[in-house]
């Protein structure tokens, strides 16, 4: 009897988180059955840095951070705020970049192309102007700086709330952003960093254009009190806690946010990790699906698919 009721609970917190974060009612969308499909293992593989870290359950704390990483350049944020409608439709620009990441990540790679020229489209009809220490400059989504810094926060991001909360890299971190610059290609990026130091090089290369600010702040404030469902508003407040703890203090300090103690964020978010780590299993059915077809692919009998 308690068993079922265990199971139950475990069912109705994996339901409702996927359907979350996938903006599918069922929870499963059909991009996510298709990666059972395709031709090849994709650009990384089922052994790569790159499965490993986004396979992993501290991307939803990274996912937060690179959304306040990237409000920090004013280029950046102005697309947003002017082309998307992420205050009326946040879960719904969440499944978005949900969908990006994980068929660039699992899928095969005719999947991952067409994936990231349908994001490539979208940025060719993002372009406008914003103030900027009082004057007026242009930006486009297509910009390849500012593509950087998307790529760099998104990256670095990942990278650090694993390094807190995740486990072993394959290669290590160095082969996380080796491998994850392919990505940043396929959406325009020119010369992503490929290891550790110069992609430490690039954010610090970014810091004269960073600033801080009323829109940079409120776009933070939006995002401590994303409008998720109420029973998931706590766990996700310790969330965006783990995450405001990674970053430097440079970063902090533009966004007002406070410093918060590691000592007591990592347990913290451990705890809410470890308990989506129960009710979701080992593998998430993107997971599940690209290594079927993986192992299809490699004449592997699929019986092989945990």
């Amino acid at each position: 009897m308690l068993s079922s009721v265990a199971d139950s609970a475990r069912e109705r917190v994996a339901s409702g988180f996927r359907r979350v974060v996938s903006g599918d009612p069922t929870g499963a969308p059909d991009w996510v059955q298709q990666l059972s499909h395709g031709s090849d293992a994709g650009y990384f593989g089922p052994d790569s840095a790159a499965w490993a870290v986004h396979g992993s359950l501290p991307t939803l704390v990274g996912g937060i951070r690179a959304l306040l990483m990237q409000a920090l350049h004013p280029g950046a944020l102005a697309g947003v705020m002017q082309h998307s409608r992420y205050e009326q439709d946040a879960l719904g620009r969440l499944a978005g970049t949900t969908q990006w990441l994980t068929v660039v990540t699992f899928g095969d790679t005719a999947a991952a192309d067409r994936e990231c020229a349908r994001v490539r489209g979208m940025h060719r009809r993002v372009a406008g102007t914003y103030n900027v220490d009082g004057a007026e400059r242009s930006y486009a989504a297509s910009d390849p700086d500012l593509l950087r810094w998307v790529h760099v926060a998104f990256t670095d991001s990942f990278l650090a709330t694993h390094r807190v909360w995740g486990g072993p890299i394959p290669g290590g971190e160095d082969a996380y952003v080796r491998e994850w610059a392919k990505a940043g290609e396929l959406v325009g990026v020119t010369d992503p960093p490929r290891s550790v130091a110069e992609l430490e090089q690039q954010i610090a290369d970014f810091g004269p254009h960073l600033r801080g600010g009323e829109a940079p702040r409120r776009t933070a404030d939006f995002v401590r009190n994303a409008p998720i469902p109420l029973a998931g508003k706590p766990a996700y407040a310790v969330l965006f806690a783990g995450a405001v703890s990674t970053m430097p203090a440079d970063h902090r300090a533009l966004l007002g946010l406070p410093t918060l103690p590691r000592a007591v964020t990592r347990p913290a978010v451990g705890a809410i990790l470890g308990g989506l780590s129960l009710a979701l299993g080992p593998a998430s059915p993107a997971q599940r699906a690209a290594r079927q077809r993986a192992n299809e692919v490699a004449g592997a009998p699929v019986s092989a698919v945990p």
